[in-house]
C-alpha cells in the first residue's frame, strides 16, 4: 500500500510537471502568433527575402552587394539574398514566376513600363505602404515620381534616370580658332562650329566636328525641337508628326547629306568602343552623349581638355529639352513579404544607399539629397563633380516618355518610318505623317 502511494505520489507530480510545461509552450506559441505580422513571420523571425537584378559586373555587383549587406546589418528582422540575371533574362522569368505564384520580393524594372505593369496586374501598388509615409514622394526627382504612379496610384519606388549632355574638345576648338570656353547654343551654331573643326587628308575625313546620331538617334533631336515625345499625355494622343519634328527630322537628314553616308560610314568603320571612340580618342570635335559615358573620358582620354553644357537648343529660347530613362525597385505582384520588402525598396532608394550608388558607379540617382551629396563627395574627381553637377543640374530640363497605355508598341511603328526618312527613300514629313496614322490605328485598334 506504502508502496502504492509512493508510485501513485511520484505519477502526480510528473503530471503536473508535465501539464505546466504544456501550459507554458501553450502560452508561447499564443505569444508567436499574437506577434505575427503581414511580412509572414513572427517579430523573433527573420523574414527572408530575394532581390533580382541584372547587375552582375565586375563593377556593379560588388556595389550592389554592399548596399544589401549594409541593409542586412542595420536591423534583425530582414534578410535579403541578392540575386543575378542577366539583362535579357531577367524579366521573362520574373513573369514567369509571377505567373506561377513564385514571385521574387524585389526586382529592379524598366521606369518607363512601370504602367503598363500595374495594368496588367504584375506589380503590387505601393499605396497603402505611402500612406504611412506621405513626404517619402518628396525624396525624388518630381518627373521620376511621376513615372511610377498610375492614376495616382504608385508602383514602384524611382532608384536611377539618366540624361544627356554636349561635350566638345576645348583643345581642338582652339586649334579650329574657336573659343574653347564657348559651346554652340543652337544648332545652327553647332553645324557652324562643326565645319571649322572638319579635317581632311584627301578625300578622307581624318577629324570630323560633329556627327548627329554618334550616341544618340534623331528621337533625340526631336524631342528637344518639340519639347515632347511622341504622346501628348494631357490629351492622351499621339503627336508623331508635332512640325516640330518634322523639321529636326529634317534638320538631321541634311546635316548626314552634307557629307554622304558613304563618308560618315567610312569614319565611323574606323572606330569602336573605349580607347576607339572618335571622341575620346580626338577624332571628334563634338559629341552629345549620357552624361555617364563621361566615364569613357575618365578612363581613357584622362589628359583631354574638355567643356560640358546642355545639349544646344534647336532655335534661341527654344529649351533645352532632354530625354531620360532609367529603373525602379519594385515589388511582384503576388510577393510573399510585401511589407518586408517595402522596408528594402525604401532602404535602396534612400539617401545612404542611392549616394553610395552614385558616387561608386558615377550613376545619377533618383533620391534628391543623395545626388546633391554625390556631386559634392571627396571620393570624386574634380572633373568628376563637375559632369556631375551638370547633368544633375540638366535633370531639371529631362523628361521620360512612359509607354502609353493606348499605344503599347507604337515605337515600332514610329522607329521604320525615321529610318525611310533618314536614308532618303521618304521625305521626313510624309514618314512621320504614316507613323502618326499608324499611331492613331493602333489606338483605335485597341479599344
Amino acid at each position: 500500500m506504502n508502496s502504492f502511494k509512493k508510485s501513485f505520489s511520484l505519477l502526480l507530480v510528473l503530471m503536473l510537471g508535465l501539464a505546466t510545461f504544456l501550459t507554458a509552450c501553450s502560452g508561447t506559441d499564443k505569444a508567436s502568433t499574437e506577434k505575427s505580422t503581414k511580412s509572414g513571420g513572427s517579430k523573433d523571425q527573420v523574414v527572408e527575402l530575394d532581390f533580382w537584378s541584372f547587375w552582375g559586373s565586375e563593377i556593379r555587383k560588388p556595389i550592389i552587394e554592399k548596399i544589401v549587406d549594409d541593409f542586412n546589418k542595420s536591423q534583425n528582422k530582414i534578410h535579403v539574398k541578392y540575386t543575378y540575371l542577366p539583362f535579357g533574362d531577367i524579366w521573362t522569368k520574373e513573369l514567369a514566376s509571377v505567373a506561377a505564384g513564385n514571385a521574387p520580393d524585389v526586382i529592379i524594372n524598366d521606369i518607363n513600363t512601370v504602367r503598363q505593369r500595374a495594368q496588367k496586374n504584375q506589380v503590387e501598388s505601393l499605396e497603402e505602404f505611402i500612406k504611412k509615409d506621405p513626404g517619402l514622394k518628396d525624396q525624388y526627382f518630381p518627373e521620376l515620381w511621376k513615372a511610377v504612379e498610375k492614376d495616382g496610384v504608385p508602383y514602384a519606388l524611382p532608384f536611377n534616370t539618366d540624361t544627356r549632355l554636349l561635350f566638345w574638345n576645348k583643345d581642338i576648338f582652339k586649334q579650329a580658332g574657336l573659343d574653347p570656353e564657348q559651346p554652340p547654343k543652337t544648332w545652327d551654331e553647332l553645324k557652324e562650329f562643326a565645319k571649322k573643326i572638319d579635317q581632311k587628308n584627301g578625300s578622307r575625313y581624318v577629324r570630323m566636328g560633329f556627327l548627329p546620331r554618334q550616341s544618340i538617334n534623331s528621337d533625340i533631336w526631336m524631342l528637344n525641337a518639340t519639347g515632347h515625345g511622341y504622346w501628348d499625355y494631357k490629351e492622351n494622343k499621339a503627336v508623331v508628326n508635332d512640325p516640330k519634328a518634322v523639321e529636326a527630322l529634317q534638320w538631321v537628314r541634311d546635316y548626314e547629306q552634307q557629307y554622304g553616308d558613304k563618308v560618315i560610314n567610312s569614319f565611323k568603320a574606323q572606330f569602336g568602343d573605349s580607347q576607339a571612340d572618335p571622341f575620346v580618342s580626338g577624332k571628334l570635335g563634338m559629341i552629345v552623349q549620357t552624361a555617364t559615358d563621361y566615364t569613357k573620358i575618365r578612363d581613357y582620354a584622362k589628359d583631354m581638355n574638355f567643356g560640358v553644357a546642355p545639349m544646344p537648343e534647336f532655335t534661341p529660347g527654344n529649351g533645352h529639352t532632354m530625354w531620360g530613362g532609367g529603373f525602379v525597385a519594385e515589388i511582384p505582384k503576388g510577393a510573399k513579404h510585401a511589407e518586408a520588402s517595402y522596408e528594402f525598396i525604401k532602404y535602396l532608394t534612400g539617401a545612404k544607399a542611392q549616394e553610395y550608388w552614385a558616387v561608386k558607379n558615377f550613376d545619377n540617382v533618383a533620391n534628391i539629397e543623395a545626388a546633391k551629396n554625390a556631386g559634392q563627395s571627396s571620393d570624386m574627381s574634380e572633373n568628376d563633380k563637375r559632369v556631375y553637377n551638370a547633368a544633375v543640374e540638366n535633370l531639371k530640363d529631362t523628361i521620360l516618355t512612359p509607354i502609353p497605355l493606348e499605344a503599347p508598341d507604337y515605337i515600332n511603328l514610329i522607329n521604320p518610318e525615321l529610318d525611310k526618312a533618314l536614308l532618303g527613300s521618304k521625305k521626313p514629313q510624309k514618314a512621320l505623317d504614316d507613323a502618326q496614322k499608324a499611331v492613331e490605328d493602333l489606338v483605335k485598334s485597341s479599344k
